[in-house]
């Protein structure tokens, strides 16, 4: 394959930028057209997500993971290198987005002329806000029949205070328009501010691996260039590499000479752990080091699931894939854990539960491995107040994020629980419904406003465990799917929190254990209990199913035992030995019960823990 020379786009003809909007807005089209037009890939019908490379992500018809890709284009007899990046639209991987800005000089806003501003559009805004980039507002799907760009021009210049005069109207899917977007991106977006002649330093913003390459790390010059044999350094590991292959993505690699300033691409260095390529990293020539970049906030999880193998003889297998797939997906947090019935396994925390449904499916069709997720719960606090547990821990506060942790009211000051800030923005004819929705969640209202006749912004305040499972789900069935929901951490408040047991005949069951708020308990225990009544196998005793809050029984179910019929044999005469067979049985019965010991099949506690049946 013939090396490009990327020495002939010098720093003033590069422009980086990212796509980001909300779920369903035209990014990944978008994307697909702007690649058409500049060349990159042939125009054919079949160019549908171009960069979205993963089964998952074509299966949903989501973006999951940032992909990158370098355009040439000529305007007004001038060669430009415009480096994109598709980001995905979904609260869960705002990770993402927030990476891959930091590689971006400005942003192109996409918005749906039909569907106008939503939660997440709001988001992405004040991410790229923040980060102080030049934003280029886009409105998207103008050839659809209810389409109404004047209305979404008003609600941009509202909320963000843009100029309707700077959106551009487009028809991604058609093409229409598409060419004034790369013009005003070269216009309005300025170029990297960075010098070829400074050392090399490299920021690491994503990095997959290959089972013969190794790792292959996704690198933002910020100065410097590298090429082909030097040998580099990492800032986070001190290990030194000697560079195998340097390039570009256009969107597949595409191997060059060397990379210089300002530039985005791809280098392998023979990184043959997963561990070495920390993202957020910074790489330097050998003997010439650089401050380091900041790199990136790590990202905070939101839910933790417990995660086990199917068969425990595939641990050291699943071990293996769960460190690959971390690596490219560096917000999933893992911890070693162990069940008494379900065996020795991990502890993951994710950014939300598309986050985890998706990281799911990418085990078991990237890796071809099926494993058990418990039911999702999230990360609480404990200000302690015995002096036993402070020096035991040696701090005052704890994180809790299984219920086995959970201290002994009578050592605690105060439990915290993890809030949110959500965002809702819903057609005005579902007001009334979503508010009694977020009242029935504990939720306490922040803000109310009109974006424009039709449309309203809600801010509320969240507990997170009372959203993590199924409000999203509510939220759209109440707004017959027009309503769109995000959230963001808020962090931590004083709640009267407790720890629910489940008891089998007195012996506690310590991973149907969760921790809950004290005024949803009874519902819960009462619904575990009846749940567990349906999966449990009976038995010749009989088994009482509880649900306690230390001694207090707040819920219980009975199942009734096997019984043979010890009356058949008797017709006719005296009732005292129809008495006395029953009598007998019964006193059996209660030994049985007594010395007999509950064991709960494995596949019974699998059908209990997993999420489905939460619904």
């Amino acid at each position: 394959q013939e090396k490009l020379d990327m020495s002939v786009y010098p720093v003033e003809s590069i422009r980086n930028f990212s796509i980001i909007a909300h779920v369903d807005h035209g990014k990944s089209t978008l994307a697909d057209r702007l690649l058409e037009i500049t060349g990159t890939i042939s125009k054919t019908n079949h160019n549908k997500q171009v960069l979205d490379k993963l089964q998952v992500e074509r299966e949903r018809g989501i973006t999951v993971k940032a992909q990158s890709a370098s355009l040439f284009y000529n305007h007004e007899g001038i060669n430009y290198l415009l480096n994109l990046i598709d980001t995905p639209g979904h609260v869960d991987f705002s990770y993402e987005v927030s990476r891959s800005l930091s590689a971006c000089q400005g942003v192109i806003l996409v918005v749906d002329a039909n569907e106008g501003i939503q939660a997440q559009t709001v988001a992405n805004f004040y991410l790229a806000f923040e980060a102080q980039l030049s934003i280029i507002p886009v409105i998207n799907k103008i050839d659809l029949k209810n389409a109404d760009p004047e209305r979404v021009e008003k609600q941009i210049e509202k909320l963000f205070d843009i100029p309707t005069d700077e959106c551009i109207r487009i028809s991604a899917k058609q093409g229409t328009n598409v060419e004034k977007v790369l013009q005003k991106v070269i216009e309005k977006i300025p170029p990297p501010q960075c010098n070829t002649a400074d050392p090399l330093k490299a920021l690491v913003f994503d990095s997959t691996f290959d089972h013969y390459r190794g790792v292959i790390a996704n690198i933002a010059l910020f100065g410097g260039e590298i090429a082909k044999g030097q040998k580099i350094v990492s800032a986070h590991t001190k290990k030194r590499y000697e560079v195998n292959e340097v390039g570009i993505l256009t969107p597949n690699e595409q191997p060059t000479h060397k990379l210089y300033a300002g530039q985005v691409g791809y280098v392998i260095a023979g990184m043959k752990e997963v561990t070495e390529a920390q993202i957020g990293d910074t790489l330097f020539l050998y003997k010439q080091p650089v401050e380091p970049l900041p790199g990136f906030k790590s990202a905070k999880p939101m839910v933790f699931a417990g995660m086990y193998p199917v068969d425990q003889t595939e641990y050291n297998n699943l071990k293996s894939a769960l460190e690959r797939l971390t690596l490219n997906d560096s917000s999933v947090t893992v911890h070693r854990d162990t069940s008494l019935a379900l065996g020795a396994g991990w502890r993951l925390g994710f950014l939300g539960l598309l986050h985890m449904e998706v990281f799911n499916q990418r085990l078991e069709q990237e890796y071809n491995m099926s494993v058990i997720l418990t039911a999702p719960t999230v990360p609480y606090k404990a200000i302690l107040s015995s002096a036993k547990l402070i020096k035991e821990h040696g701090k005052d506060q704890i994180t809790i994020i299984n219920p086995s942790q959970f201290p002994d009211k009578f050592s605690v000051s105060e439990y915290l629980e993890p809030i949110v800030l959500g965002t809702i923005v819903t057609p005005h004819e579902y007001i009334g419904k979503i508010i009694t929705l977020c009242q029935d969640r504990r939720a306490v209202q922040k803000d109310m406003l009109y974006i424009d006749e039709n449309r309203v912004m809600l801010k509320y305040l969240f507990p997170l465990n009372e959203i993590v499972v199924d409000f999203y789900d509510a939220l759209k069935s109440l707004s017959s799917g027009y309503a769109s929901f995000d959230y963001e951490d808020a962090g931590y408040q004083s709640a009267d929190l407790i720890k629910m047991d489940i008891l089998l005949n007195g012996n506690p069951v310590e991973e149907l254990a969760t921790i809950i708020h004290n005024d949803k308990a009874y519902a819960a225990g009462k619904l575990l209990c009846e749940r567990l009544k349906e999966t449990i196998p009976r038995q010749l005793f009989e088994i009482a199913i509880q649900a306690a809050i230390g001694k207090k029984i707040i819920a219980r179910e009975t199942l009734k035992a096997y019984r043979k019929n010890v009356v058949a044999k008797c017709y006719g005469g005296d009732i005292t030995r129809r008495m006395k067979l029953l009598k007998r049985q019964a006193e059996s019965k209660k030994l049985m019960r007594k010395i007999g010991n509950v064991e709960v099949p494995r596949d019974a506690f699998i059908r209990v823990l997993k999420r489905e049946t939460d619904k």
